[in-house]
């Protein structure tokens, strides 16, 4: 029972016992005083009656005149002369009077007066007995009406009591609730601070809370921190802050690999030519502070793509791996004016070339590379300045965006779709949950098409909540028909639906049973700049058993608190920063430090895309929770 239920109904009681003992003292005290009045009524005129009768020398007539004009001028139930024989002299009693009092009432409480008795002599002469009852039903009467307005008084009293009690009680559970979500948010890995109330109690019990949640918060971010810099000393080129070659080329790799990755996009390549002659010319840190503002330069260029990664391969060479790319040519020349204009202001006479080529899904990283220093080549062989795009490979968007819009369309009309899975297991092997991707069938007889053909699309289409509604569903179902837990990847678009949230609320409710063994997993670029949705798509799958995680995460995990109060249940770390952890002390510690920190919030860690076995134990190492990825297939090969 909840301490308000507690307190609710000890008030009660406390009324109830307080209302029943105030009618029963009040009744009580009426009904006394009233017995009381009429025992001396009954005596007094027994005592008067007697005196009178003793003047009447024993005459049997004028006895019972005397007795009859007594009783005819009073309520009298009876009035009786017994003589000392025993024998009764004169009696006079009248019949019962009516009364209102219900009988219950007179039963229970009736009055009850003792008879008044007076002896009765004519000096020493003994006459008899005088015994006097005055009418009861009057006073019964007068003690039923008094009792009810008695109750009635008490009635509003109580009334009036329960009001301030009420009062009183919301003035304690307004703060005390505000206590206990902050408790059951803490429990829920949200910490919050609210206002402290006035009351010194549960002033103490949230000023203690609020320290904790301050001291977490402020753990929190030193290891976030900490995390942050292993990071850049693991991935990151130490002068630019741009990722090094090692992280770069991972990037790509998840990039042109991932079932959810970009269709196709651009691998721009720009270098410094003759940076030594350069280093001579400024000096070192005239030249430090080029290439930074170069790098500078770059990533602004990147922001209109997202998920784009800039990287320094080497002293004079950088590249940017821009997704979803329109026209490879205008990416180029925009990465080379920003440049150029940059240039301007520094002295030495510094230059860049540029050299571009568009990439598809599922490509090889050294091939595209290897494109890419021949169209550097070329561009340096022109001279300054000069821009090299080859825009040989097909463009994923060439059926144009009407056409894609009409494909994906149809095939949510038709669910034509499929789930694939993919299985994550824990350190001992046992399934913790099976990736679900979702795949479209494009066109009447067409294959099953990965979401990296589709995907760019269907965001351009703001087709994604449908998507990924259709995708829920079919976990749900799978999950119904083999009781096994499952998990999809829901686009971080989606949430910007203001209806994604309640539909999604609505499918968890048909299928309660499946949806405890549901998850849904939003990528770690969209989802940290949208947390507050993030947040309320947790609350509205609060209770269902659903779980919510970020997928492709590790680049932006030290870059907000907010990830306390999102909700999460689980990250998933990228790909991208697990290969070659073994031979790695640097990647080791990072992906350690991160798992430290999350564990610390409550929240479980899994690694993706893991392809070497090495990888894998150095991840079990770390105090990974699960791992998914090839380096599965092969060890159940082997």
């Amino acid at each position: 029972m909840s301490l308000i239920r507690q307190v609710w109904l000890l008030l009660s009681v406390t009324l109830v016992l307080a209302f029943a003992g105030a009618i029963g003292v009040s009744v009580h005290a009426a009904r006394h005083y009233l017995q009381t009045q009429l025992n001396l009524k009954n005596n007094d005129t027994a005592q008067s009656l007697a005196l009178t009768l003793g003047q009447q020398k024993g005459d049997p007539v004028a006895l019972e005149l005397a007795i009859s004009s007594q009783f005819d001028t009073g309520f009298y139930e009876r009035i009786r002369l017994v003589g000392p024989n025993g024998k009764t002299l004169v009696e006079k009693q009248a019949d019962p009077h009516p009364q209102s009092a219900p009988g219950w009432f007179v039963a229970l409480l009736g009055l009850a007066p003792a008879d008044g008795v007076a002896q009765v002599s004519d000096g020493w002469k003994q006459i008899g007995r005088l015994e006097v009852r005055s009418q009861s039903a009057f006073a019964d009467d007068e003690l039923w009406q008094s009792t009810l307005h008695t109750v009635g008084v008490l009635a509003l009293l109580l009334a009036a009591a329960g009001i301030f009690s009420t009062v009183g009680v919301n003035r304690i559970r307004v703060p005390l609730l505000r206590t206990v979500d902050q408790a059951r948010a803490i429990t829920e890995r949200r910490f919050v601070t609210v206002d402290e109330p006035d009351m010194p109690e549960l002033r103490n019990v949230t000023r203690a809370m609020n320290a904790m949640v301050g001291r977490v918060k402020a753990m929190f971010d030193e290891q976030a921190g900490q995390v942050e810099l292993l990071r850049r000393q693991a991935h990151c080129d130490p002068l630019t802050g741009l990722s090094n070659r090692a992280h770069f080329l991972g990037r790509m790799k998840v990039m042109l690999d991932s079932e959810d990755g970009a269709g196709d996009g651009a691998l721009v390549m720009v270098r410094l030519v003759e940076l030594q002659s350069l280093n001579r010319t400024l000096g070192r840190s005239a030249t430090d502070r080029l290439l930074q503002d170069a790098a500078a330069a770059m990533i602004e260029s990147s922001r209109r793509f997202s998920a784009a990664e800039v990287g320094r391969l080497n002293g004079s060479d950088f590249a940017l791996a821009l997704p979803d790319v329109d026209s490879l040519r205008e990416s180029a020349i925009d990465v080379g004016a920003r440049l150029r204009s940059l240039m301007r202001v520094h002295e030495g006479g510094a230059h860049v070339v540029v050299g571009a080529v568009r990439w598809v899904h599922g490509a090889s990283v050294s091939t595209l590379l290897a494109a890419a220093d021949q169209a550097l080549a070329r561009a340096e062989s022109r001279g300054p300045w000069t821009v090299e795009a080859d825009d040989a490979a097909a463009d994923s968007a060439a059926l144009g965006e009407d056409a894609w819009r009409q494909r994906i369309q149809a095939a949510l009309a038709g669910r034509n779709a499929q789930l694939v899975d993919f299985p994550l297991v824990s350190r001992t092997g046992e399934l913790v949950h099976l990736e679900s991707p979702l795949r479209l069938r494009l066109g009447e007889e067409g294959a099953l098409v990965s979401a990296a053909q589709w995907l760019p699309m269907a965001r351009r289409a703001q087709l994604t909540a449908d998507v990924d509604l259709l995708a829920i569903e079919l976990a749900l179902q799978a999950v119904e028909a083999d009781a096994k837990p499952r998990s999809v990847n829901v686009s971080p678009s989606s949430l910007a639906d203001s209806a994604f949230s309640t539909r999604v609320h609505g499918l968890v409710v048909a299928h309660p049973d499946a949806a405890r063994k549901l998850s849904l997993e939003l990528a770690e670029a969209g989802a940290v700049r949208q947390l507050h949705l993030v947040r309320e798509l947790a609350e509205q799958l609060h209770g269902s058993g659903t779980k919510i995680g970020l997928e492709h995460a590790g680049e932006r995990l030290g870059e907000t608190r907010g990830l306390l109060e999102a909700g999460l249940d689980f990250v998933k770390l990228d790909a991208s920063l697990l290969q070659g952890l073994a031979g790695d002390e640097a990647r080791a510690q990072h992906v350690a430090g991160t798992v430290r920190m999350l564990h610390g919030i409550g929240l479980r860690v899994y690694a993706e895309g893991v392809t070497e076995v090495a990888d894998a134990t150095a991840l079990w190492s770390a105090g990974v929770d699960g791992l998914t990825g090839p380096v599965l297939q092969a060890s159940r090969s082997a």
